[in-house]
């Protein structure tokens, strides 16, 4: 089989990453081929290895959607400055792919298509995120400033976030609910006195 046909059957499947045993299986090859076949096509820049048997055959794909392939079997989604930026609560763009991930390790990624920082979070305050794997997963405008409350916090350092405006149809009941979803007392207390003092200063931009 030829490196370009095997990568146009690769591309056919709509999938921004794929694993060496799905290319294998699907391709109906052996895996020492399967695995040369890839190979050679990372050597002439057609796809790009972003883990141990991990290929991102989408070069075009945003660096959201590559946040879940990172840390399988943990799901994840992206958050913290990278989530505030895309939905327009601050102006810096990260120059990384700020993630939350159930992974027990906090950790960086460095890939051809950008550099990942994957941070734990707690299994009760996992969650509210949309998005799709096409388009990547975020967190909700609430959520990501909870993220950005809640990690530092956790970790006994003061959040410091750069000037926010808060989205108009920004949720304060959402952002109650996951704080009360906080276990410790005082965890939960922090990261709620940080929220309030973070909304005050910007309770201007909420009713522009």
């Amino acid at each position: 089989m030829r490196a370009t046909d095997a990568l146009s059957e690769l591309q056919d499947l709509g999938l921004p990453v794929i694993e060496t045993g799905e290319a294998v299986a699907l391709l109906g090859i052996s895996s020492d081929y399967g695995s040369k076949l890839l190979r050679r096509l990372e050597s002439t820049g057609q796809i790009n290895r972003i883990g141990r048997g991990l290929w991102l055959i989408n070069r075009d794909a945003d660096p959201a959607v590559v946040v879940p392939y990172l840390t399988r079997p943990f799901p994840s989604y992206v958050s913290l400055y990278s989530a505030l930026a895309h939905h327009g609560m601050i102006e810096q763009i990260p120059k990384q792919v700020f993630a939350v991930s159930l992974d027990r390790h906090t950790h960086t990624v460095e890939t051809p298509r950008a550099a990942y920082s994957i941070h734990h979070i707690a299994p009760e305050v996992f969650g509210g995120y949309i998005g799709n794997d096409r388009t990547g997963f975020f967190a909700t405008s609430q959520k990501a400033l909870f993220d950005s409350v809640y990690l530092p916090s956790a970790q006994r350092r003061s959040a410091h976030l750069p000037e926010l405006e808060l989205p108009s149809d920004f949720d304060l009941d959402d952002l109650a609910y996951w704080t009360n979803r906080i276990k410790a007392p005082w965890l939960r207390a922090k990261v709620s006195q940080t929220l309030d003092r973070l909304l005050k200063s910007t309770e201007i931009a909420t009713t522009t």
